[in-house]
């Protein structure tokens, strides 16, 4: 799955990458987290374009948005059958660029986090899909899922889901969406493959959305590691009985 993301290139690196019109300055983020705006790429027009959407997917057919559970993620082996990811999966995918992502493993009843990133080092585009919720009022959120699909053997170690990366020289192909057809894309929706991908355990400083730093990208130390480890619980100093309470054969509590 991917709860978290990383954004630290450049604004016009990605603009290069992704090739959208726009020229929009913003700064680096280490701890995306649903409901944020993030950056989204489009084509519109005959062009691609920027926009910011919201992560966390709402239907266009939801009555109430605060009822509804967030969507931030949609699994591709059934997005053409459900019924908030159908009809966007035919007119509406998009690209989610970003650095890397964070999971979380399961280390003896403990989630220890880890930065996962290309082994390359370069940006991807997550493959996304995008909704315009209208309200009774005339409002409008525009907002955004990122598609999942079965982990590789490797990454299968952290997680056994992944966000869908979609290679540059198939960003055209992804995003064009004037055929109102899937049938052309879906075979662009796994996982990446064993050795793309590279990790390291990092801090659990990453859990508070709070933390938007540069330091969470960083390896855990040792000394990190064994300041983060659940201290044990004191033992209450043993209680003296009363006489009221003492049964005249002694007691080890």
């Amino acid at each position: 799955m991917c709860g978290r993301f990383v954004i630290t290139s450049p604004p016009e690196a990605l603009r290069q990458i992704f090739g959208y019109r726009e020229q929009p300055n913003f700064p680096p983020r280490y701890n995306v987290a649903p409901t944020q705006p993030v950056p989204v790429v489009i084509l519109e027009n005959g062009g691609r374009h920027f926009r910011l959407m919201r992560w966390g997917l709402i239907p266009s057919w939801v009555k109430e948005p605060r009822s509804f559970t967030l969507l931030i993620n949609a699994r591709s082996e059934t997005i053409r059958e459900k019924p908030a990811f159908k009809n966007a999966i035919r007119r509406r995918r998009c690209l989610i660029p970003a650095d890397g992502y964070y999971e979380w493993q399961d280390a003896g009843g403990r989630k220890r986090p880890f930065f996962i990133h290309r082994r390359d080092g370069r940006p991807v585009g997550f493959a996304a899909l995008a909704e315009t919720w209208m309200g009774p009022n005339g409002e409008e959120t525009d907002s955004v899922a990122i598609i999942t699909a079965a982990a590789s053997r490797d990454l299968a170690m952290l997680h056994h889901r992944v966000p869908v990366t979609i290679a540059p020289e198939e960003f055209e192909r992804w995003l064009d969406v004037r055929l109102d057809n899937a049938d052309d894309i879906m075979p662009l929706l796994r996982g990446p493959a064993e050795g793309e991908f590279a990790w390291h355990e990092i801090s659990t400083r990453v859990n508070r959305v709070v933390n938007d730093d540069a330091q969470l990208l960083l390896p855990i130390t040792d000394e990190e590691r064994a300041a983060e480890e659940p201290k044990p619980a004191k033992k209450a100093a043993p209680r003296k009985a009363t006489a009221s309470e003492d049964d005249g054969q002694g007691s080890l509590f």
